[in-house]
Parts: structure tokens; sequence; C-alpha cells
């Protein structure tokens, strides 16, 4: 591990202007990624893809391509010149997912309307067919499989059709940490599944993974699901309860906090899963070292969750590192 108690972090030194939830502030090698998209810039997008290396990587530059406004005009002219090339067509079907998603929201189910559902579902359809054709070519394409574990969820193809997905992928690429969390949405009672499904899941990935990978993080997701879902009172027991506290513990222990983790673009994601949970329970020993590596870093997933995200964090970031005798300078 990295990271300390004495406000030097793997995010560089705590200031009180924290945190950034801006993933090009956590992952300032994607900003040329950017820079090329947004000018629209095929050629150097591409040049940015080849120098990635391993496919957890494309697949969070994959994302944040896909959460740019108008980059679908670029990609389509480059899925259409290099019809054999799975990368374009597989940017373009990420795309349309987030503009269908934008066009649904985050609202639950009942909360959307029936216009909304109609174009959210056109757009997942065009995204399904690109990435259908993906596949059946390069059935090893990690990048188009895990986009398909989305478009499974919002077309409501079910738990099986999502799991058979899943297995496809992790039978070429285990413990991809972005699959696991999109298979774990899936699998909570809001998309279908139930609680049992979920922490199985995460058990699953925890319990199946290296040491020091990233895939355990999923364990705390699964109960920050589930005490989103709780009444207000029952939810803050729940992560005040010894049973999570333990499983969170033992999480940590066996990914982020294990000797043989080598921090990479997930991390920050992993961290911030557990000084959520942890902090959410008032176990705020256990949150610090965790906000210790964090330093002035978060992802919005989740502490979106939260009325005030910046508040939160960095009044919880003081407690935990107080409770270690760290400060929070």
């Amino acid at each position: 591990m990295t990271s300390t108690t004495s406000g030097m972090t793997g995010g560089g030194p705590m200031g009180s202007s924290g945190p950034t939830f801006d993933p090009y502030d956590n992952t300032p090698e994607l900003i040329p990624l950017r820079t090329a998209a947004q000018a629209g810039d095929w050629p150097a997008v591409r040049a940015c893809f080849a120098g990635l290396g391993s496919v957890d990587r494309i697949s969070s530059a994959s994302s944040l391509l896909a959460d740019i406004a108008g980059v679908e005009g670029f990609l389509e002219r480059a899925a259409a010149e290099s019809p054999a090339d799975p990368l374009p067509r597989t940017l373009l079907a990420e795309r349309y997912v987030y503009i269908g998603w934008d066009i649904r929201s985050g609202a639950r189910a009942k909360d959307v309307s029936q216009d909304q559902f109609s174009r959210f579902h056109d757009w997942l359809r065009r995204a399904e067919r690109l990435l259908i054709e993906v596949c059946a070519e390069q059935p090893s394409y990690a990048p188009a499989w895990t986009t398909r574990l989305t478009t499974a969820r919002g077309l409501q193809l079910g738990q099986a059709e999502a799991r058979r997905r899943y297995d496809r992928l992790s039978a070429h690429h285990p413990h991809h940490y972005r699959a696991q969390t999109q298979l774990l949405q899936q699998v909570c009672p809001k998309w279908g599944g139930s609680w049992e499904a979920a922490h199985g899941f995460a058990r699953e990935c925890a319990t199946g993974a290296p040491d020091g990978s990233n895939s355990a993080a999923v364990v705390a997701l699964a109960h920050i699901e589930h005490w989103l879902d709780l009444p207000s009172g029952e939810d803050a027991a729940y992560l005040r309860g010894v049973p999570v506290r333990d499983d969170l513990r033992f999480a940590a222990q066996v990914s982020v906090l294990h000797p043989d983790h080598r921090p990479d673009w997930n991390s920050v994601g992993a961290h911030s899963a557990f000084a959520f949970a942890f902090s959410l329970g008032g176990h705020y020993a256990d949150a610090a070292p965790h906000f210790a590596f964090l330093g002035d870093r978060a992802t919005e997933y989740p502490w979106q969750y939260l009325p005030d995200q910046r508040s939160a964090f960095l009044g919880f970031r003081k407690a935990a590192l107080e409770s270690r005798g760290g400060g929070a300078r």
C-alpha cells in the first residue's frame, strides 16, 4: 500500500478545496483522449486506445468517451469507414447507451414516462445491434460484452441473459471490475434480482479473485445498494451492524488493503466504496486507510447517493483520519 494517514496520500496532499469527483483529475492520462474526442479526431482517439494496453483501461476510457456530448458523429463515420474494426462500433454503441440513459434518467421506473422509455429503448436497441455483430465476430472482446451488460439491463432481458453475457466475458477476462459492477446492478432487486443474489455475487467476486485485486470492493457496493433500499432508520442501522462491518473488513483486506494491491485506474472507485460504506456505518477507523489513499480524489459513484457529496466526503474524511490520530490537514 502507498497510503498513509499522514496527509500525504496516493491522491497527493489533502487540501481544503477537495475533493474532486472529476475522472480526468483522477486519471489525467486520459485528458488527451478527451481533447481528441472533443475535436472529433478519430485517428488521435484510436491512437489513445491503442496505447492503453489492458481491457480494464480500455473499459474505463470507453465509459468516459461515451459521456462526451456529440462524439457519436465522428464515431458513426469511423464505424462506417472501418467496418471490420470492433473499436469504433463498440465506442459508438456505448455512446448510444449513454444517450438513451440520459433520456430515461436515473429515476425509478414508476417515475419514468412511456415516451422516455420508448426513446430509451430505441437507443439501446441501436447499441445492441452493433454489439451483437462485434461479439459474433470477436467473442473475447471485453469492451463489447461489458456494454452488453448495460443494454441487457436497460432492455429488461432478464437475469439469466445478463449472467450469460457476464460469463461469456469472464471466460476470457475473469475478475473484470467494471463488468462486475454492471452485473451487480442487474442482480439487485431494483432490476429484478434479490439481495440474496446481490450479496452472493459480491462474495463470488471477493473469493474468486486474486488477493490484491479490486474485485472485493463489489462487496462494499452491494452493501451500499442494500442500504439505499432500506427505510430511514433501518438504513443506518444496517451499515452499523457488526456482520456488515466484518464483511467490509474482510473484503478490504483481501483487495485494496492487501500487500499485493497495485493501484490502478479502478482503485479510486474501490477505495471510495469502502470509505463510503464504513463511514455511513460509523466505522471511522476502518474508513481511515481508504480516505488516506484517496486524498482529494473520489468517484461520483457511490457519493452521488448523498445530497451534498462534497460536504459529506469532507466530514467523513475528517472523522476517519482523526479516529486514527492523523488529522485532516
